[in-house]
């Protein structure tokens, strides 16, 4: 399974850099570049999964994949309090993205 897992994983980053013009776009609205997530990358990285024993290494890597795609999707946000620029934390992910972690713990 780790040959497999690590296939999906390249095939989806590779497809989401030829895509990442559109889905990291700030002209684009939220909603739109999420249609692209979910119809566009998830496919990739989920093909058969319906058959995979993963091992916790393979749902870290699966699980890191996802929230470096969303968080050069969302890109940063700007801090209340401080005014200065930061990264967005996972738990910030799934409140925007609003959709279950995919890996179905």
């Amino acid at each position: 399974m780790h040959g497999e897992v690590a296939i999906r994983i390249n095939s989806s980053n590779v497809l989401y850099h030829s895509v990442q013009k559109f889905s990291s776009s700030r002209n684009l609205h939220k909603n739109v570049r999420i249609k692209i997530h979910r119809t566009i990358i998830l496919p990739v990285v989920l093909c058969g999964c319906e058959t995979w024993s993963l091992s916790l290494r393979d749902e870290q890597r699966l699980r890191v994949f996802e929230n470096r795609v969303l968080r050069n999707t969302f890109g940063p946000k700007r801090d209340d309090v401080t005014g200065e620029w930061r990264k967005l934390h996972n738990e910030e992910f799934r409140d925007i993205y609003s959709s279950p972690d995919f890996i179905g713990r």
